[in-house]
């Protein structure tokens, strides 16, 4: 079902999460994720209260009406109470118990900062769950070299250049989607809009500046809608995330790895744990690259190679020491009690 919180929403619940999209410059989508993470919270508090009938669905209970009154009331034991509630009614993991959290403190933070509304958050002590860190999936340096070299067809060029700006500068999706022209600078670099809006500059290597200028020869001139856009689809208008998607699998499963779950996202993962692994680049160098706005998500991206792993046990001083068969008869085994 899609979400609307413009209709769904309180007038508190839609200041937040208007602060959160015109000041904190989150995607429309994200809001949407807080906007889900205190739907179900709220819909919890009023069946918790016995605020709705006990027969009402779950999902059919209102959050239009949840007001400064209801807020105030939230406690630590509240949010505690709901997390088991995720757990064991809903059978959350750790990952989207720990994503609902942090949605919760961040609501009750801005009533109390930024609101004033209550004198202390009742949920700065609410404790994340923990969750094991997952390495993520990516494409080994032969893989991602046999994905180039499957490109062909009659839109080669524009697949090529694709699939180059993803496996070289890690870049998300929609990064890769909203590139314009005149993103692209003379001095080899290209202004990239990230998350919230936020914009890095990424240096092109060889291979992207070569990729770009063999596919601006045979980009479309005549008939282009979005004649800013740099990728085109066969419409002639920007090209859709969906279509990038669609173009990535097709030629992730002519090397057979379709089945395996790679997608537009695991080529950016590629790209930085290549970097990071072949090319020694440094994890704050990697974080400004990527666009991460905290270490901690890069750091994921420095997990090891089996071959750096082994090359670590070999360098090992003692790696070398073979143990020697003594001599049966040697004055190792001399039982003489002298």
């Amino acid at each position: 079902m899609a979400i609307d919180f413009m209709t769904e929403a309180s007038p508190q619940i839609k200041d937040y999460l208007f602060y959160l999209q015109t000041v904190r410059g989150k995607s429309p989508k994200t809001v949407d994720e807080y906007f889900s993470d205190l739907r179900t919270f709220f819909r919890f508090i009023k069946r918790k209260r016995n605020l709705v009938p006990k027969d009402m669905e779950f999902t059919e209970i209102p959050v239009d009406d949840v007001d400064e009154e209801l807020i105030k009331s939230v406690t630590l034991t509240d949010a505690y109470e709901f997390m088991n509630y995720l757990l064991r009614e809903r059978s959350n993991s750790a990952v989207t118990r720990a994503r609902k959290c942090s949605s919760l403190k961040s609501f009750f933070n801005y009533y109390t900062i930024k609101k004033h509304l209550l004198p202390s958050n009742p949920l700065a002590e609410l404790d994340i769950p923990k969750s094991g860190k997952k390495l993520p999936k990516y494409l080994t340096l032969e893989q991602s070299i046999a994905l180039l070299n499957a490109v062909d067809g009659e839109n080669k060029e524009r697949d090529y250049c694709i699939l180059t700006l993803f496996l070289n500068c890690g870049l998300r999706l929609s990064e890769l989607v909203g590139i314009n022209f005149n993103d692209i600078r003379s001095n080899n670099t290209i202004r990239i809009t990230g998350k919230g809006n936020k914009q890095r500059v990424v240096y092109l290597n060889d291979a992207c500046i070569k990729a770009i200028n063999d596919y601006k020869k045979v980009r479309p001139a005549d008939g282009v809608k979005d004649k800013n856009a740099l990728f085109l689809s066969a419409r002639l208008q920007r090209i859709s995330p969906k279509t990038v998607q669609f173009i990535v699998n097709k030629y992730l499963t002519k090397i057979g790895l379709d089945a395996q779950g790679y997608s537009c996202h695991k080529l950016r993962h590629t790209a930085a744990t290549l970097m990071y692994q072949h090319g020694n680049v440094d994890i704050r160098v990697l974080q400004e690259i990527l666009g991460h706005e905290n270490l901690n998500t890069t750091e994921i991206y420095t997990h090891l190679s089996p071959d750096q792993i082994k090359n670590a046990a070999n360098a090992n001083p003692l790696s070398h020491m073979m143990s020697t068969e003594k001599d049966k008869d040697g004055d190792d085994n001399n039982n003489d009690e002298n």
